[in-house]
């Protein structure tokens, strides 16, 4: 299986510009990916055609625009390959999908005393939201350790997990620093031989291959739409449905209760429940389409490409004199963080875009991972997208080792 490249790459509008002169080289797909022309017109045809709100009029429109809104939760179930619509969870981002467990299952099920699992790896979304819960609820957060190869230490995993207090692990499915690939599987029946629960940030990893919920086994599964090829806006909480009924609502409002006095309220059913107030409709609309044009591509085959794709950055990005990587996994996705000798790495990112490459510079929201690598001034990243090219990775290489000679 393998993608054609070029047909792709005109698929995406963007690509096709010129940034101070020179072609755009764009390496910071981790922090949020181009869209397909599919995805732009589905937003455009949704606004100019079928838009009105969803759930609650009585009229065409509002039925349309309420079918095309349940038909995207059908089609981030078939995506996930979830046993339900009804998993399926809308929030704006990852971020708040993570809030919305640790507030609602964290504040409603988890009890005073009992741990929360995670690790080094994580993005701050998944290392705040535990810390406000321990402040105001009495959890003991646990924090695994990494590797100096980058990857995370299950021995470490294990023995946190030993004495059975802890009642959640959340842990990322890929590093947004190191792109490191945690084993899924493995934590998963750990997590639930020890009577934990498991909730993964998918951020990263739900863009570069399968996700399958009926063959991981996971509790929650957490990711963004904006990282997938869609818009901004939409994100993902997969959760099973038995847990969804044991989670008290985490915004309140309309569209999330069954009747509403001034003494009480009742809540409707999962998973209208989590989704107060008008959600994001138009968002909905992109994220399907995404899904749609990744799922027609082939996840199989995306990954296949992908792993080409870091196969050649390591080769190239190794050979590079006076370049340190962060992390070296054996199971790691298209997410390279790097240090150059004598460049500061905002300096080194400014210099980069001199020559067209988008590259990310600073701590990438992980600075715990960071100080871990003894690394206090940040990374630079490059992050690849189903668009990069190997040509794309051999021209950053060559501006890496001209930026090298300008900085010594």
């Amino acid at each position: 299986m393998s993608l054609d490249l070029s047909r792709i790459r005109a698929d995406f509008p963007i690509l096709s510009q010129q940034i101070r002169g020179k072609d755009l080289v764009f390496l910071d797909s981790g922090a949020s990916a181009q869209k397909p022309r599919v995805v732009i017109d589905a937003m455009i045809r949704c606004m100019e055609q079928r838009y009105a709100n969803v759930h609650r009029g009585a009229y065409w429109l509002s039925e349309a625009a309420t079918e095309d809104y349940e038909a995207a939760r059908g089609a981030v179930a078939g995506f996930l390959n979830a046993s339900d619509p009804r998993e399926v969870i809308f929030t704006k981002n990852s971020t708040e999908a993570i809030n919305l467990v640790a507030h609602s299952w964290g504040r409603g099920v988890l009890r005073p005393g009992q741990a929360v699992l995670i690790s080094e790896l994580e993005h701050h979304a998944n290392i705040i939201p535990w810390q406000m819960l321990r402040d105001a609820h009495g959890i003991e957060l646990r924090v695994a350790r990494a590797t100096d190869a980058g990857e995370l230490d299950i021995e470490d995993v294990a023995a946190k997990l030993a004495d059975g207090k802890a009642g959640l692990v959340a842990i990322t499915h890929m590093s947004n620093v190191l792109g490191t690939v945690t084993p899924a599987e493995r934590l998963v029946a750990m997590a639930h031989a020890a009577g934990a629960r498991i909730l993964f940030d998918g951020s990263q990893a739900a863009v570069h291959r399968r996700v399958d919920m009926q063959a991981l086994g996971a509790d929650f599964y957490a990711f963004t739409g904006h990282k997938l090829y869609g818009p901004t806006g939409i994100g993902v909480l997969w959760a099973r449905l038995e847990h969804q009924e044991r989670m008290p609502p985490f915004l309140g409002g309309g569209d999330m209760i069954s009747s509403v006095t001034f003494e009480r309220s009742e809540w409707a059913p999962p998973p209208a429940k989590f989704e107060a107030g008008t959600p994001a409709i138009v968002e909905a609309v992109g994220l399907h389409a995404a899904i749609d044009y990744v799922s027609a591509l082939g996840m199989a085959a995306i990954e296949t490409h992908e792993r080409d794709l870091v196969d050649h950055a390591m080769r190239r990005l190794t050979d590079i004199e006076g370049l340190s990587l962060l992390g070296r996994a054996q199971d790691r996705g298209g997410v390279f963080a790097f240090t150059l000798d004598n460049a500061h790495a905002h300096d080194l990112a400014t210099l980069l875009d001199r020559a067209g490459i988008a590259v990310r510079a600073g701590r990438h929201c992980a600075e715990p991972l960071h100080t871990r690598f003894g690394v206090e001034g940040g990374t630079v990243r490059a992050s690849f997208g189903l668009y990069t090219t190997q040509g794309e990775i051999d021209f950053l290489a060559e501006a890496l080792v001209k930026a090298r000679e300008f900085f010594a």
